[in-house]
Order: C-alpha cells, then structure tokens, then sequence
C-alpha cells in the first residue's frame, strides 16, 4: 500500500508539474538535466555554487545565490524510474522551486534502446517572476569506451526566457557528452554539456567530478553563458552532492 501511494504521488506531480503547476534542480550533468534519475528509496542532497572568484562587481562579479537542493527517488522499475525535487535559492525572497523527472532506463525495452528523460524543473511559486517552467526531452546513449551522448530540446516560460530586446526566446537544443575517465580512475568523471538560446539559461559548460566515496562527491565546472548582458558574467561552479 505504501509503494502504491508513493507511485501515485510521484506520477501526480509529475502530470502536475509538466501542465506549469509548479524549479528545483534535476540529477544534471554539470548545467543541463541529465538522463540519470535517482534509484528509489534514495535521498540526493546537492549544494550548488556559481561565481566569477575574483572578479570585483564593478567588472561584473557576481555570486549566484547557492541553490540548496533536495532530490528523492520515488518510484523504480525495471524500465522506469521518477524522481522528484525541491530546491531552495539563498537570500532571494521566493526561494523554493521544484522539479521532476521520469526516466526509461538505457537497453532496457531491447539492445540498443536510448536512455530517455522527460521532465520539467525550475517551477517557481511566483507566476511570471520565478516561475520558469522548463520542460523537456533527452535521449542519452552510450557507446564504449566513447562515452555518453545526449541531446534533448527544451521549452520554457516565454514571459520569462526572453532576448535583451525582451522578445521571447523560450525554447532550444540540449547537448551533453560525459564519461568515467577509467583510464585515471574510476572515481574521476569528466562532462561537457550545452544549452542553446540567449536567455538567462543558454550556456556552455564543463567540468569534472571525483567521488570520495559511494554517497559522496563534487564538481567543480565552468560556464560560459550565450548571452552575459542577461544572465551575466561567466561563472566556475562548485556543486557537494551527498547520498542517503
């Protein structure tokens, strides 16, 4: 009874949120969703930071308010998995957004079948402010010893996701390659993903994480942003990312 309940909730709020119900962060890569979804029964604690490091304000420096995200694994089978999310922004006076995403696992309907995630996050609990709604679609595959390729398409709030001339530019490609650098170590994980649009989401990023431990690991990254008058100076991204 517990697991049926727990099935139902997961696929309402799914079903609610990708109707704009309801932004916290996704499992990602280092800036786009990922096609990884958290097993069930797990809880994904992440903290995420962005900042310019040494550059002054009056050149642009910035902090990014750090995103404190919590992610649990609501529902598994065999093919599927659903996980869904809430994040809180700091210091920002509507900090709570939410996410979620449905999974069907890589070669899991027939040899060779792509991972596929659908989803939405950064739903905001103010209508035309916080609320920007990004749904989308990925398809991942990957072909050893490569790596992973993923590309997606994603739309958003277009009161929100806008041009510097304030017209909209609401949707766009998701692409992404990543893989366990195995040939060093296989705790060391390598990414680079990218968002098209010159929004405040379209960016170009990479990095690298090491994994301390089963639960436990960190990513420290770059972003390079489509368009800096909107979403600001390029920032390095540090994200803890702990498993209970």
């Amino acid at each position: 009874m517990k697991k049926a309940c727990l099935a139902v909730l997961a696929i309402m709020t799914f079903v609610c949120l990708t109707h704009g119900a309801a932004h916290a962060t996704p499992s990602t890569q280092i800036w786009i969703p990922s096609t990884d979804v958290q097993p069930v029964g797990t809880v994904h604690v992440g903290v995420d930071n962005y900042t310019t490091v040494f550059k002054q304000p009056k050149d642009g420096g910035h902090n990014a308010p750090v995103d404190i995200g919590l992610t649990i694994g609501a529902l598994e089978t065999s093919i599927m998995n659903i996980e869904l999310g809430l994040d809180l922004k700091e210091a920002t006076d509507d900090p709570v957004y939410f996410n979620a995403k449905l999974g069907i696992k890589e070669d899991s309907l027939m040899k060779f079948f792509p991972a596929i995630a659908i989803g939405g996050y950064d739903f905001g609990t103010k209508p035309d402010f916080t609320a920007f709604n990004i749904l989308y679609v990925e398809l991942a595959k990957t072909l050893a010893p490569v790596g992973r390729f993923t590309v997606g398409y994603y739309v958003g709030n277009d009161k929100l996701l806008v041009n510097t001339s304030g017209h909209k530019e609401n949707d766009g490609v998701l692409l992404s390659f990543d893989r366990t650098m195995a040939e060093i170590s296989d705790r060391l994980w390598f990414a680079i993903d990218y968002m098209s649009g010159q929004n405040a989401y379209g960016a170009l990023s990479f990095g690298v994480a090491w994994k301390f431990s089963k639960n436990i690991s960190a990513i420290i990254g770059y972003d390079t942003y489509n368009e800096r008058k909107i979403a600001g100076e390029d920032t390095v991204t540090i994200q803890f990312d702990m498993d209970f």
